[in-house]
């Protein structure tokens, strides 16, 4: 059977299924302690993308029609125009058959076709995709570090501690779900330090911090569609009440036991009075009760960010694993794909 593209809203039942089998196939084989996922709301998980953003969706099935492996790709628009970021998934069974390959020919042909000029990936260390990846002529641009903190390990008297050590002329807020508008414009503000000083208390990619507010609506957005629930916590300067520092955690209905932490980040002139320490542990304060079913948190962080990772050991994260941020220019990956029997 032909490995097929399509559309997030044209998979079926049974495709969703079957693309989450291959996912949990995966993660069983590759990294047996990580959560598996579950068919809730993935057809959302899939279907969701920023306005200006393109999602495009590969299936692989053998001649018995059993899904051997699947492929995502996300064009970026906007300010990220040119770019596109894939994620792909083999069935163990079927590695060294050649699935990888014709599913990387496939996305990298669509992004050529849909003007995408650079693909990038993320890849976890210890898994035989680093291979796959090398061998493909993708060049390895950032080490980031990941890292784990289970719930039950945690030092809720510590934790609390920490939240409530707040420096004078500041105060904290929690919110789920999204930002008020009345603190969206001082939250873009603060954003945009990501791009500015990558060091900062967190790195992520460019094109998630933005210092535009329409386009952190759309983010948030976005994240509901995809049952992706958002927990923020921010620092709030007296007497003005503008946002000078933030935190933010994502729970998937897709992966509910596991938290994501995304941006945390505080504006220059606000640094050295402890916010980033007391707005995270806030934020898990917060999440005991609003999400008891939670089994760890994970985070990441550079392996020059010394500040970060001081704080998250302060909380009582440990690094686990590395994980290799990728890319590779289309036109060079096609030609490589192209001489490859």
């Amino acid at each position: 059977m032909p490995l097929k593209q399509l559309a997030p809203g044209e998979m079926t039942a049974d495709d969703l299924r079957d693309w989450c089998s291959v996912l949990n196939d995966m993660t069983a084989a590759d990294m047996p302690a990580e959560p598996r996922w579950r068919t809730d709301r993935l057809r959302d998980y899939l279907t969701g993308s920023l306005p200006d953003d393109r999602r495009f969706l590969f299936m692989d099935r053998d001649a018995d029609g059993d899904l051997v492996g699947h492929a995502s790709l996300i064009l970026f628009g906007g300010e990220q125009g040119g770019t596109g970021v894939v994620e792909m998934s083999t069935r163990p069974s079927a590695r060294g058959k050649g699935v990888g390959s014709r599913l990387l020919r496939a996305v990298a042909e669509c992004a050529k076709a849909n003007g995408c000029r650079t693909l990038a990936v993320e890849v976890i260390a210890t898994t035989p995709a680093v291979g796959f990846y090398d061998r493909h002529g993708f060049s390895r641009n950032v080490v980031e570090q990941r890292h784990l903190l289970r719930w039950s390990d945690i030092d809720w008297e510590k934790i609390e501690h920490a939240a409530g050590r707040l420096a004078a002329g500041y105060r904290l807020e929690y919110h789920a779900g999204g930002i008020p508008d009345r603190l969206m414009d001082s939250y873009a503000d603060v954003k945009a330090n990501l791009r500015s000083s990558p060091g900062n208390v967190a790195f992520v990619p460019e094109w998630r911090g933005s210092a535009y507010a329409p386009a952190l609506r759309d983010s948030f957005q976005t994240l509901a569609r995809r049952g992706m629930r958002s927990h923020i916590a921010v620092a709030i300067a007296e007497p003005f009440g503008n946002v000078v520092g933030l935190t933010e955690l994502v729970v998937s209905a897709q992966r509910p036991t596991r938290a994501d932490q995304y941006d945390t980040v505080v504006a220059p002139q606000h640094r050295s009075y402890g916010l980033a320490m007391t707005m995270k542990a806030r934020l898990l304060t917060e999440l005991r009760r609003a999400e008891p079913q939670l089994v760890d948190v994970q985070t990441w962080t550079l392996e020059t960010a010394d500040d970060v990772r001081w704080i998250n050991a302060e909380l009582g994260f440990v690094h686990d694993v590395d994980w290799y941020d990728y890319q590779a220019d289309v036109d060079k990956l096609l030609a490589r794909l192209s001489r490859k029997p």
